[in-house]
């Protein structure tokens, strides 16, 4: 029986939205390099959802959205989804690099699938949040695809652990050493490029300045995992020194995957602190 309703409820999110795949990003374009658009049939400048899926930065796909493009289509939103290279195929510059054109690419031809090019919510799950925090404050990424700041309304990055990666390296390295563990032979050391001034250069912590443009944030955590609590905070409390509005949620009683996949549902604590943020930026104007 739950598999039934669980295929009529993709069947009706199929029929709700009008959807156009695999629309190329880059000229040329890698098979990645692609994005999926949702939209309203009829839909016109509509504020725009630009979502960055997880998986490690190693895995993971643009089809990776759950419930979210129904649930944000028929609250008015233009829902994007974009892939990326991954590693080991490119180095992570590359790929942060990736999205940014992405992005751009939204930027500039949105309009032409009913979505407002001035009125662009970044988000992303777990990588996807290191790479949405990062694109939002550090905006070398954003000015070379012809980006300004001024476009993008806000910021949501969910549960990730890596907005500071050299704490997060540092965390786990002394977790290790002080329970006489090897350290890890695989991590975000490795993963950032095991080089200290990449780690700090690919942290957004490091750019956030005030006076930048950088947008509001609303940083959506799993509250009983210490990490991403202690990295959620310490982006917090450095975009409020630098005067950026910011809120911390952190979601009770759920997990890394549950927190992602549950937002949308009506009675999911995480999914009302979104709409919370996101309604009043709609109206806001520039």
């Amino acid at each position: 029986m739950r598999t039934v309703l669980v295929y009529l409820l993709l069947l009706s999110v199929a029929q709700a939205q009008d959807k156009k795949s695999d629309i190329p990003y880059a000229a040329p374009a890698h098979p990645r390099q692609a994005l999926d658009i949702y939209a309203a049939v009829g839909a016109e400048s509509q504020p725009v959802i630009f979502w960055i899926h997880g998986g490690g930065w190693q895995t993971g796909d643009k089809t990776d959205v759950q419930l979210k493009p129904k649930v944000f289509t028929e609250r008015g939103f233009v829902f994007v989804s974009t892939n990326y290279r991954l590693l080991p195929d490119v180095e992570m510059g590359v790929l942060i690099r990736d999205v940014a054109k992405s992005l751009g690419w939204v930027h500039k031809n949105i309009a032409d699938y009913g979505g407002d090019p001035q009125r662009i919510f970044v988000m992303g799950h777990s990588a996807g949040a290191q790479l949405a925090a990062l694109l939002c404050i550090d905006d070398r990424y954003l000015k070379a695809e012809g980006v300004p700041f001024d476009a993008l309304r806000g910021c949501v990055p969910v549960d990730g652990d890596t907005y500071d990666i050299p704490a997060i390296i540092h965390t786990a390295e002394l977790r290790q050493t002080l329970h006489g563990l090897p350290l890890p032979r695989v991590g975000h050391r490795v993963k950032f490029g095991n080089d200290p001034e990449k780690h700090i250069d690919f942290s957004a912590v490091t750019h956030v300045a005030e006076g930048k443009g950088i947008p509001p944030f609303l940083i959506l955590h799993v509250a009983g995992h210490p990490d991403v609590t202690a990295q959620a905070r310490r982006l917090a409390n450095v975009l409020e020194a630098a005067r950026v509005p910011v809120k911390v949620f952190g979601a009770r009683e759920t997990t890394h995957n549950k927190l992602n996949a549950d937002l949308g549902l009506p009675d999911d604590p995480a999914t009302k602190e979104l709409f919370e943020f996101l309604d009043p930026l709609v109206q806001a104007k520039p």
